[in-house]
């Protein structure tokens, strides 16, 4: 059975989150009560409004691939050609960032090392080449976190190389480890050979992973992403904006990275915060530096007026209980281990149906933690969240008779 449920403060007479828990917990007991027979049907619901159909999304006018993420909890709001592969161009360097952050983070490299700018990457990728530029002189050195910015608001294609150089000896070897960490995140379509983005063979990412990544770097480190809100940045004398004209139009845009060449066209992954929620856009293969700002903008406004984020249930709190055999105690309270959030569009959270996949029977000792079934949320009979249900505490075994007694019930009950 599953029960109608409002989780989160009440509010126009909608269900609290202690009834969401209680129905939650009902669905359970009754699931066991009625094991072995068929579970009755549940009574009509009383008629409700029926929800204001949501506007299809505003795609891009032109686009190969495009995707609006819920940042809170990765849900995909629309989209389209999502796990097509594309060229990432310059959003590469958000990976490129992730990566130095991880590494700083681990103590590997400090925000005050000194980076050379060494001739090849001055070469590959300085003012000499067709490509965007920080302006780091030549076989000079400067501060880490210059270099950053230098990559992060001017697109350096010579801060990238010379910060790869830095962190791993080669751009080839930074590059496995571009790789490695994309694996971390989950970016399961994704390759990287060079830490700048120009086009190369088997360099390709997809928009799913790029939104990935840009939620990663947020989460993961802040402080870093935050060069990415930056407008402009000297270096050497030369002042240069940043390139995502979304910084200027919009001010809860704070991120991310833009990208171009010939074989990707004109790229934008994008990141607004409004309120307590914050949504991820990405529109990759744009036809100019307005229209990738236009169609981004347009993806977050929509997301934003019709989709809300809540959340659901908060770890350390119960969610429901379950009979434990053989045990000191009788039940075990179940929770989750990591906040279960859910976006939905808007007016339909009374919607959500859950529904919990628990073992028919459970036998002691169960350890604190540990991993007993699911919980799943649903909407129009799709499951739009789920999360691990664990014990949160540890119930050890009975003594002799206890056990004996619980068997022999085991043994009676298991007709």
């Amino acid at each position: 059975m599953k029960f109608r449920f409002a989780a989160g403060a009440p509010a126009r007479g909608l269900p609290s989150k202690g009834m969401f828990a209680a129905a939650l917990a009902t669905t359970f007991s009754i699931g066991l009560a009625l094991a072995q027979a068929p579970a009755p049907q549940p009574a009509p619901a009383a008629a409700t409004p029926s929800a204001v159909a949501i506007p299809g999304a505003p795609k891009p006018a032109q686009s190969t691939a495009w995707l609006l993420m819920d940042y809170a909890t990765g849900q995909v709001l629309a989209g389209e050609n999502a796990d097509a592969r594309v060229e990432p161009a310059s959003i590469t360097k958000v990976m490129t960032a992730y990566v130095i952050a991880a590494e700083t983070a681990a103590g590997k490299v400090k925000p005050d090392d000194q980076v050379l700018m060494s001739e090849r990457a001055w070469r590959e990728g300085g003012a000499r080449t067709d490509g965007s530029f920080s302006g780091f002189p030549v076989n000079q050195r400067a501060p880490l976190r210059d270099m950053e910015k230098g990559m992060a608001v001017q697109s350096g294609n010579d801060a990238a190389i010379a910060l790869a150089e830095h962190v791993a000896g080669t751009q080839e070897a930074f590059a496995h480890l571009m790789n490695s960490y994309a694996a971390k995140i989950g970016m399961k379509s994704s390759h990287f050979v060079n830490a700048h983005g120009l086009s190369a063979p088997e360099h390709y990412s997809t928009a799913h992973d790029l939104a990935l990544l840009g939620r990663a770097f947020i989460r993961d480190y802040p402080e870093t992403y935050a060069f990415n809100s930056v407008k402009e940045f000297t270096v050497n004398g030369i002042t240069q904006p940043n390139r995502n004209l979304l910084l200027w139009r919009d001010p809860s845009v704070d991120g991310i990275k833009t990208g171009h060449h010939s074989g990707a066209g004109y790229c934008l992954m994008s990141s607004a915060k409004r309120d307590d929620q914050r949504l991820v856009a990405v529109v990759m293969g744009s036809s100019s530096e307005r229209q990738r700002a236009d169609d981004s903008l347009a993806l977050l406004n929509w997301g934003f007026r019709f989709f809300e984020t809540h959340k659901l249930y908060e770890p350390g709190k119960p969610v429901a209980q379950l009979k434990v055999w053989k045990g000191k105690a009788d039940q075990v309270q179940l929770g989750v281990a990591e906040p279960l959030l859910v976006s939905v569009p808007r007016g339909r959270y009374p919607e959500l149906k859950p529904a919990m996949e628990v073992p028919k029977s459970l036998v002691a000792p169960v350890a604190a933690g540990q991993e007993i079934g699911t919980v799943k949320v649903s909407l129009d009979g799709k499951v739009i969240a789920q999360a691990p249900l664990v014990a949160t505490t540890a119930v050890e075994e009975g003594g002799f008779f206890k056990r004996l007694w619980d068997a022999f019930w085991m043994w009676w009950d298991s007709d």
